[in-house]
């Protein structure tokens, strides 16, 4: 009734199924006809290839419209991630069909994701853009750091401001850049100091927590930690220099791009820091 054919003609059809794939679907007994495990896994697989051949109609239609099919944004290691669940609930509340991905990027990785076409999106790209073009920028803020070290760290004994030869002395702490292609950025290490090399933001302040080495924290996540005690900000002859944090995006972008653009656009830098 629901396909508005006869019985016979779906007899007919279900026949030629069965003599194109050579097994049986149904088990037939005088009138009744039971799906066979065969039919089964058939019915279950077809119906998961029906909703795939019809997402796929419809990212096509997108695709002619200007929606695109995917989306990816990369994000700083110094941002946490759940100020941007608001705006993706409310992307998805629009009904694009846009899959969306989130990299977390170090640094230069930041700019390399956009100019490798990784992402889409920038959001916390720090210092100065790679050349090359195609994309569009626009300054979120600026960064302040400040040189932190555990409380019981030798540094945090000796007069301030600390000149390059007594930290040079003790080892740096340092998240990786995660760029794949353009050369990667490092950041207040000294000539000839040891490094550690940490993942992320995240696992520099728990090292340099724990004692394990130096380094420059963004100023607002040292001065949360030194109020709890954790850390000691220190002033240095030779300070890091702020930088500038921007909202980049590909200048080829379609209607997913644009709306995000626009939500992201609206945040501000102490929103997302971690």
């Amino acid at each position: 009734e629901s396909l508005y054919r006869v019985p016979s003609a779906i007899t007919y059809t279900v026949r030629q199924l069965e003599e194109s794939l050579g097994v049986s679907l149904f088990s037939r007994h005088g009138r009744r006809a039971e799906l066979t495990a065969a039919g089964e896994e058939l019915l279950r697989e077809g119906r998961h290839l029906l909703q795939a051949a019809g997402e796929l109609e419809a990212r096509v239609k997108r695709v002619a419209t200007g929606v695109e099919t995917e989306l990816a944004i990369a994000f700083s290691d110094l941002f946490r991630a759940d100020p941007l669940y608001p705006i993706l609930q409310a992307f998805y509340r629009e009904s694009f069909g846009t899959r969306v991905r989130l990299l977390r990027e170090v640094y230069g990785g930041s700019w390399d994701a956009l100019t490798t076409g990784r992402a889409d999106i920038s959001l916390g790209a720090p210092g100065d853009a790679p050349p090359g073009g195609g994309y569009v920028t626009k300054v979120m803020g600026t960064l302040e750091f400040a040189f932190a070290v555990a409380p019981l760290h030798p540094l945090a004994t000796l007069p301030q401001p600390l000149q390059n030869q007594d930290i040079m002395q003790y080892r740096s702490i340092s998240a990786a850049d995660t760029s794949r292609n353009l050369p990667p950025r490092t950041s207040g290490i000294l000539t000839g100091q040891d490094v550690l090399t940490v993942p992320d933001m995240y696992c520099k302040l728990q090292a340099q927590i724990g004692g394990l080495g130096v380094g420059y924290l963004p100023k607002s996540l040292a001065e949360r930690y030194a109020a709890l005690g954790e850390l000691v900000i220190l002033q240095v002859a030779e300070p890091k220099p702020e930088a500038q944090s921007f909202l980049a995006w590909r200048s080829n972008g379609g209607k997913a791009q644009q709306w995000f653009i626009k939500q992201l656009e609206q945040l501000k830098l102490e929103q997302l820091m971690m």
